[in-house]
């Protein structure tokens, strides 16, 4: 009888592949991750194929303390190779900062990239067209896609936004080969765009976001070339919640940006004007008038806004929560008395170094709205947390 129960008995060893597969998902260690997969080769396998995501010591994806004390690794392609034969079922990739990695590297992801959703590329240096000709061939699954810094141009976003039509976020930023064609494919290809970011952009205009999607509701566009044509269509979609043209001193005149305040631009709650030096009062007046969804506003250094702009949005602006005015020359004390009558729901003022504002006049204002933080900090980015998070 204990013969047969001896040979009755199990261990961990005979459960079937779910089982283990289930125990491993609620390791949250990522030490003990490690070591459930040195424990056989069977484990091993487990481990491999249940990864999710992959990183590398030298992304900065996420900074802080530790990331920056750390020794740079290089990544070449041979590694890599090695890490995407083992790794097949990736979700997410981060590359970022791999800056010798040629576009030969990425010639895996041809056979394993089918489940890849999110990639980054940031100042991969090394990666031209080519590379993106790859991973529009293996990552069909793509959402979200960061090029930061990268030597692609065109032809490659057009290429990738053939293959890649779930895109919903893509970050452009500093990619100085791209142009209007590019941002057309995207806009044309890709329906479900919700996010793109392409500031330094210089040789794009805004033209190519003629009939972009009304999912399009986050774009950043600081220090861009943009052009008054160009501003019409980046609109037209109907969907923008969050708008950044700062540093916008090329083409457009004072009273060229009135187009945001038209029925496109309605439910706009996030504007990003600074270092818009030209933008005149009528376009403050029709953009305060025609977004009444608006919570905050970045108004720092657009020195040409007078006294009727400041007026226009304590008038109209009723869900005005968050207004930035710092170094604003031409705020005077009658500006300012408007903005402390209207606004109701105005619960911060980033305000200094406004010339024409006496101290009785922020004194006054001080006194007669206490539910109003004064801030003296001169934010550089409004950005909403929702895009470009994950």
């Amino acid at each position: 009888m204990e013969t047969a129960a001896r040979d009755c008995t199990t261990s961990i060893m005979h459960l079937p592949d779910d089982c283990l597969y289930f125990i491993f998902q609620r390791l949250e260690s990522g030490v003990d991750r490690k070591s459930f997969g040195l424990t056989c080769h069977r484990w091993l396998h487990i481990e491999n194929t249940s990864r999710r995501s992959l990183q590398f010591q030298c992304s900065f994806r996420q900074l802080n303390h530790s990331s920056l004390s750390r020794t740079s690794t290089t990544i070449g392609s041979f590694q890599l190779y090695r890490l995407l034969n083992r790794f097949q079922q990736l979700e997410l990739l981060c590359l970022s900062g791999c800056i010798d990695l040629p576009d030969s590297g990425l010639t895996q992801l041809q056979y394993y990239g089918s489940k890849l959703q999110m990639l980054y590329l940031d100042c991969c240096f090394g990666i031209t067209d080519d590379g993106l000709s790859v991973v529009a061939s293996g990552c069909r699954s793509l959402t979200f896609i960061s090029l930061y810094r990268c030597n692609v141009s065109s032809i490659g976003i057009e290429t990738l936004a053939k293959s890649c039509q779930a895109l919903q976020e893509v970050n452009l930023s500093y990619c100085p080969l791209i142009t209007d064609t590019g941002i057309r494919a995207l806009s044309q290809n890709c329906r479900q765009l919700r996010a793109v970011r392409i500031s330094s952009c210089r040789n794009i205009t805004g033209v190519g976001f003629h009939g972009c999607p009304n999912t399009l509701a986050h774009l950043e566009a600081d220090s861009c070339k943009l052009e008054t044509e160009g501003l019409t269509k980046i609109v037209s979609g109907g969907g923008l919640e969050y708008l950044n043209i700062s540093n916008l001193n090329w083409a457009v005149p004072g009273n060229g940006l009135t187009i945001v305040g038209t029925e496109f631009g309605r439910r706009l709650r996030i504007l990003d004007f600074r270092l818009c030096r030209t933008v005149g009062d009528e376009s403050i007046i029709a953009i305060a008038r025609g977004c009444p969804l608006l919570q905050e506003w970045n108004l720092a250094l657009c020195h040409e806004v007078k006294r009727p702009g400041w007026e226009a949005i304590a008038l109209c602006c009723h869900n005005l929560e968050r207004l930035h005015v710092n170094r604003c020359r031409s705020l005077c004390d009658l500006g300012l008395l408007a903005l402390q009558r209207g606004c109701q729901k105005l619960s911060i003022l980033y305000i200094t170094r406004c010339r024409q504002l006496s101290d009785p006049a922020i004194m006054i204002f001080k006194c007669l709205r206490g539910n109003v933080e004064i801030k003296e900090d001169e934010v550089m980015c409004i950005a909403p947390e929702w895009a470009f998070s994950r």
